[in-house]
């Protein structure tokens, strides 16, 4: 009995090993899928994270080529950076002699460049041209004899008060003080509308029965428009609008634009 006993015993004792020794194979098996599962895991986290970031660094080099388009379209803005003056200029576009009519001109004549500009006196682009830019090419190119200006009106539709407000300026022409208006317009602008022509008037020292008259009839307002259509048919489509010796250049560009181009066609 004994005997038999004890080799039950070693049997149990044999099986108890084998269950043991399979819990342990199992046991490792899951702990070497738990740490191949996480492997996979970190993995793929990885590669997310590098296809992230090189979608991120593709997307700044898009912006930064776009800001730079912007900012050199931008010209009217005075802190964008000025673009650089094209290497070949291209040919003339506009013919000069059709859009120079008998319009009010600062500068010598006969000056190697001739400046078209078509302006409304209710625009803000165009008193950002007359306060930041014109002074500086007035210094630099119009008193020393390189560059005469043409102004010519170019009345927005939407501008209530610019068309009355160009009539005013050539009313004032009529007395030579067409520059002294056209300054007082873009410094002071152009709210009131006519009363407020009519004060300016005064303050210039005019005749103000002629210059009223002259105002209230509408003596100038054919003139005004002609220059609208004059600036559309050489290609304006805004304000201010500028033809340089034929090539047109739109918006309140900053100086450097136009010393750019005003340089370019002196050296031809």
């Amino acid at each position: 009995m004994e005997h038999t006993e004890f080799k039950e015993q070693k049997e149990e004792q044999k099986v108890h090993r084998e269950v043991r020794r399979e819990h342990g194979s199992h046991s490792k098996s899951q702990k070497g899928g738990k740490a191949t599962k996480a492997l996979r895991q970190l993995y793929g986290a990885s590669i997310v994270q590098i296809v992230l970031l090189v979608i991120i660094a593709f997307q700044l080099s898009n912006l930064g080529v776009v800001g730079t388009a912007g900012q050199a379209a931008g010209g009217d803005a005075p802190s964008a950076a000025a673009p650089s003056a094209p290497s070949a200029p291209p040919a003339p576009t506009v013919d000069m002699k059709a859009i120079v009519d008998d319009d009010a001109v600062k500068g010598n004549k006969d000056a190697p460049v001739t400046i078209v500009e078509f302006s409304d006196f209710e625009c803000p682009f165009c008193a950002r041209f007359y306060s930041q830019t014109l002074k500086q090419i007035e210094s630099q190119y119009i008193k020393t004899g390189k560059v005469k200006l043409v102004f010519r009106d170019f009345p927005l539709g939407f501008h209530a008060n610019a068309q009355k407000a160009a009539e005013a300026a050539e009313c004032a022409g009529d007395q030579n003080k067409f520059w002294e208006m056209h300054d007082i317009l873009f410094e002071k602008g152009v709210v009131g509308g006519v009363a407020t022509f009519k004060k300016y008037a005064v303050d210039l020292g005019l005749n103000s029965a002629s210059f009223n008259k002259c105002l209230d009839s509408g003596t100038h307002a054919a003139e005004v428009q002609k220059d609208l259509a004059d600036g559309s048919a050489a290609g304006i489509q805004g304000t201010p609008g500028f033809v340089i010796n034929g090539k047109v250049i739109s918006g309140a560009q900053p100086f450097q634009v136009f010393q750019a181009a005003i340089e370019a066609e002196l050296a031809q």
